[in-house]
């Protein structure tokens, strides 16, 4: 019975939206933005927005919400103000509503390890893995599992020799899937967001004779569409967070 309710609630969370609480109004835009929560102590907090920039929360229609610091999240807000110019943010909101997104640093794939991480074929959409915040976000089609979490995890594959054709000005990473052979062919969304702030940018990734400029990142993936693939993902563009990353994903099947 408690695999049943579980089951039940993971469905319920991946087919329908999270609550966000907006009470839409047409004298007034609600923003959204994939953010990392700085907690200033006391449930206050403030956010650093992939597109908005230091977001202030000044109100808000959630009062529920408890701040983790480090936490990446989707939120959704009220634009009050912009900040002035030598504030320490950049607008002024009410809080309408937040949903948490897995937040993960980046591991080390071994030989010893790599049965762990698995490398199941995963369905990401064109345009749905984006760099923000320092951050490799990820909004995927997941198989949703009967009762095992499904594993996302992003690594350094340390089994293999860096060539020294690779020394390109990018950090190679490996999106590594597993659902430990637990689906049930009911098809939701997975979110997720990478912490890559070690790697802006640091020379040890790069060739000890020659430490190029820094571009970006190079992830591999295992495509159930295209096979085994690699995305090229550069810095010091602007962010392009898709419209369908808004939409409040359910997490709760993925570690």
């Amino acid at each position: 019975m408690k695999k049943l309710n579980w089951f039940l609630g993971v469905l319920l969370f991946a087919l329908i939206p999270v609550l966000q609480s907006c009470d839409d109004d047409d004298n007034n835009v609600i923003g959204w933005d994939w953010a990392t929560v700085q907690a200033t102590g006391g449930g206050e907090y403030t956010l650093v927005g992939d597109k908005w920039g230091t977001i202030l929360p000044v109100a808000t229609a959630i009062p529920w919400y408890k701040p983790v610091d480090g936490e990446r999240v989707v939120a959704f807000f009220r634009p009050l103000e912009e900040g002035a110019q030598g504030q320490e943010h950049d607008v002024v909101v009410k809080m309408e509503g937040i949903t948490s997104v897995l937040t993960k640093e980046v591991e080390e794939l071994t030989a010893e390890n790599e049965e762990e991480f698995g490398n199941d074929p995963i369905v990401i959409y064109e345009g749905d893995m984006w760099l923000g915040g320092k951050y490799l976000n990820l909004i995927f089609r997941q198989n949703i599992p009967h009762s095992e979490k499904h594993r996302i995890s992003l690594v350094e594959n340390k089994k293999v020799t860096v060539d020294p054709q690779e020394n390109d000005g990018y950090v190679h990473l490996e999106l590594r899937y597993n659902t430990y052979d637990d689906t049930t062919n009911l098809w939701g969304w997975g979110r997720v967001s990478y912490n890559l702030a070690d790697y802006y940018p640091s020379a040890e990734h790069f060739s000890d004779t020659e430490t190029p400029t820094f571009k970006g990142f190079k992830v591999k993936i295992n495509s159930k569409t295209n096979g085994e693939r690699t995305l090229v993902l550069e810095i010091g563009k602007s962010v392009a967070v898709p419209e369908s990353a808004k939409d409040a994903h359910s997490t709760m099947s993925l570690k």
